[in-house]
């Protein structure tokens, strides 16, 4: 247990038995496709009368599985279960919540091969994108499981004569995860985790992209040990259940991964203190990014086409850190969009159960409009478009080609909105200077980056860059548990650093008991 944290292994599937594995996964949800899935509230399984679809953004006519909805009376009896289920499992010791955590990673590397097949299928992550999401969930379990038992030692404290003084960490209560359908695996089970070892119970509300994924991620809880009660999954839509769950009186904390629009009114709803609510609510808000790489005069441009082409395309651009903007000083400008656009061109597109691919669907129809909005707005507000810019209509599915757009201005419409595609703007700067000055003009603040040799730049954008997480001639996304502590600033969220040696105490309250002796 006390071993040193080490990050699991990517598989690359270059191994046949990998890939027969993968593919018989595949073939197994495929054929387990169209089931129905209940709530689970006290460790049952309840079906209720009205239910949503989760299908594949690559084959929408495929039905991977029914999912009951929850409904304000539901939400109630789930967070009672939770709040009953609260001090038993708060009172459990550190130590046993932690092994928990890691009887969960161990099941997760079992069931690897199952969960990445619900990425593929669930929400059009390519192969070697699902394993990443899978193998970030063990990180996360492993990681939080180590933390608990770190925070859970005796604290250090400056001494003080006929003395003895005690800092302990304490659970909070009912916790409200609400996770994003993106990282469905990762994300979902790294908050869900940090709640639960630091002796809080969960309520966790699923994407609706994404039941399936979080559905086999409780089991894999259930399995690992946990309690009845200490954490229920109420799949539905925000509309119906989740203003409800934010306000409601007996939630403690609210753990929100999502969009800066929902994020800013969960931070409102929960700021209003409610008949029967007894606290100041916490929230844990890690929201949106319109995330940014400055290409230097003085770099290695084709190093930096490379690490902009897999940040803006991997997983469809559908990432909080995704690369959307790449702002160019003037001397490289035309070099780097002639080659960003060649790149972005040569890339495979298909369904994400081809192992060849290496960009698939968007996931969902609503996605896909709203996408293909934005590119035309910047072909209105003076955009070239010089790499993709069209729906494949001879592909099933929401796919949209990959799409570099040049000569975008500082304050253009795509320059300024998070699009969650994969669309990637191109701004000219003339100089260091300014392409800096254009990397702030946001209001989010989540990742960024330099590819440059001049050491004087690097610093400016060490002291000047405001972000939450800032990388130097390497790709922005692909944040690694306990190495690269991710959030950001302004819009982006309350910093809260997932992955990093601060996270589990916005999870716990500090109590200093003082004896004279």
């Amino acid at each position: 247990m006390r071993s040193e944290f080490q990050n699991e292994p990517i598989l690359r599937f270059r191994s046949e038995a990998d890939v027969d594995a993968q593919r018989a996964a595949l073939a197994r949800l495929h054929a387990e496709a169209g089931r129905d899935y209940g709530l689970v509230i006290d460790g049952e399984r309840i079906v209720t009368g009205a239910s949503f679809e989760s299908t594949n953004p690559n084959d929408p006519a495929e039905v991977l599985g029914h999912f009951a909805k929850a409904d304000p009376a539901l939400l109630e009896r789930a967070i009672a279960s939770a709040e009953r289920a609260f001090p038993a499992w708060s009172h459990t010791a550190p130590e046993a919540r932690a092994r928990i955590l890691m009887r969960a990673a161990g099941i997760l590397r079992q069931r690897r091969f199952e969960l990445n097949a619900c990425l593929i299928l669930e929400v059009g992550k390519t192969w070697i994108e699902a394993d990443g999401d899978t193998a970030e969930a063990i990180d996360f379990l492993e990681f939080y499981a180590r933390e608990m038992l770190r925070l859970s030692d005796r604290q250090p404290l400056t001494s003080w004569p006929n003395e003895d003084n005690d800092l302990t960490y304490l659970p909070m209560g009912v916790v409200a995860v609400i996770p994003p359908w993106n990282f469905a695996n990762a994300i979902l089970t790294g908050m869900t985790a940090a709640a639960l070892v630091t002796g809080n119970t969960v309520v966790l509300k699923s994407a609706s992209d994404s039941p399936l994924t979080g559905y086999k991620v409780v089991e894999i809880f259930e399995e690992a040990g946990l309690p009845k009660g200490a954490l229920a999954y109420i799949p539905g839509s925000g509309g119906a259940i989740g203003d409800l769950l934010v306000q409601h009186p007996k939630t403690r904390i609210v753990a929100f991964t999502g969009s800066k629009e929902i994020g800013c009114r969960i931070s409102e709803l929960a700021g209003k203190v409610v008949p029967g609510q007894r606290w100041i609510k916490r929230s844990i808000l890690e929201m949106g990014g319109k995330d940014t790489m400055i290409i230097d005069a003085d770099c290695d441009v084709d190093a930096g086409v490379a690490a902009v082409t897999a940040g803006a395309f991997g997983f469809q651009g559908q990432k909080c850190s995704a690369n959307s903007r790449t702002i160019v000083v003037k001397s490289r400008y035309a070099e780097v969009v002639e080659k960003l656009a060649a790149a972005a061109s040569a890339l495979r597109l298909g369904p994400g159960e081809d192992p060849a691919t290496q960009m698939g669907a968007v996931i969902n129809q609503k996605s896909e409009a709203s996408i293909l909005r934005y590119i035309e707005t910047a072909r209105a507000e003076g955009g070239r478009v010089v790499a993709g810019g069209r729906k494949r209509a001879d592909l099933p599915g929401y796919v949209i080609e990959p799409t570099v757009i040049a000569d975008v201005a500082p304050t253009a419409t795509i320059s300024q909105e998070e699009i969650f595609g994969p669309v990637n703007a191109v701004i000219q700067a003339a100089d260091f200077d300014d392409a800096l000055a254009i990397a702030n003009n946001t209001e989010f603040g989540l990742t960024g980056g330099v590819f440059s040799r001049n050491r004087e730049h690097l610093e400016r954008a060490r002291r000047d860059f405001h972000v939450g997480n800032l990388y130097f001639n390497r790709k922005i996304t692909g944040a690694m548990v306990g190495v690269h502590p991710f959030g950001g600033f302004n819009m982006s969220g309350t910093d809260s650093k997932a992955g990093g040696r601060d996270y589990l105490q916005l999870f716990l309250q500090a109590k200093l008991v003082s004896e004279q002796v």
